[in-house]
């Protein structure tokens, strides 16, 4: 995929996502993902909904109006950041509204539990160990998604919330993934998910040394958005992975000039 005759800026492509209303982590990992000469188009997911499940639910079900919000500005891919809201409705409601979009928008569209399922099959992974903040109803519902596309949940770590509604999430950071990384039975999985596009994770995996690797669901959507655009050159072979993100995430924290 080549990039629209009028962009300045973003030669590699536009990458359109949307995000949680409240979701803070979203953009800033994308931002470092990403290479540079990606531009990163951003538009936010809302619901009214008090029930936390239901917002969820309600932000994919609304795919076409976010779309919508872009207006006349077309990105060359899409991505959907909110794993719960697939996990909630399931893989085949999931498959019907992002294909029905995308051929009404005429350029590709992915969520972030898809290419989760991308990510582990590129690396041949079947054994999982998960990190996630979910309330119980959500990470159920995951359970039966990745079954479903033959991903067994080996271990499954929760880290709490403050409560039950999954704003909660934004409060947490990488430290508290780090946290729990040293009890994980890394010898029965073949890959740790740190499930969650909320929960800040590019520290922990930095990090880390970890006998297997680690990934998370920004990870995952944003090399599946480099792929989608043709450009997966930048991925290192068999892994979900963009070369250079460490050097963008290191120059982020400010830890060289």
């Amino acid at each position: 995929m080549t990039a629209q005759a009028n962009q300045e800026y973003g030669p590699l492509g536009r990458v359109g996502i949307c995000t949680p209303q409240a979701n803070p982590t979203v953009e800033a990992e994308l931002a470092i993902l990403l290479p540079r000469a990606c531009s990163l188009h951003v538009t936010r997911l809302t619901s009214t909904a008090p029930a936390p499940e239901q917002r969820l639910v309600d932000y994919l079900n609304g795919l076409e109006s976010y779309l919508s919000a872009f207006d006349t500005l077309r990105p060359d891919v899409f991505g959907f950041a909110c794993t719960a809201s697939s996990y909630l409705l399931g893989a085949a409601v999931e498959q019907r509204i992002i294909d029905a979009a995308a051929e009404r928008r005429g350029y590709p569209i992915e969520t972030a539990a898809r290419a989760i399922i991308w990510g582990l099959q590129r690396m041949g992974a079947r054994r999982v160990a998960v990190v996630e903040p979910y309330p119980s109803s959500v990470i159920d519902a995951a359970r039966r998604y990745w079954s479903a596309a033959g991903i067994e949940l080996a271990h499954v770590q929760h880290i709490a919330t403050r409560d039950a509604d999954t704003r909660g999430i934004y409060e947490l950071g990488s430290r508290h993934i780090a946290a729990v990384l040293p009890g994980l039975p890394l010898k029965e999985v073949d890959v740790v998910l740190i499930s969650g596009t909320g929960m800040p994770s590019l520290a922990a995996i930095r990090s880390s040394s970890a006998a297997v690797p680690i990934i998370s669901s920004n990870t995952c959507l944003a090399a599946r958005l480099l792929d989608l655009l043709g450009r997966s050159e930048w991925l290192d072979p068999g892994s979900p992975t963009i070369r250079g993100w460490q050097q963008r995430f290191d120059e982020s924290c400010q830890l060289i000039p």
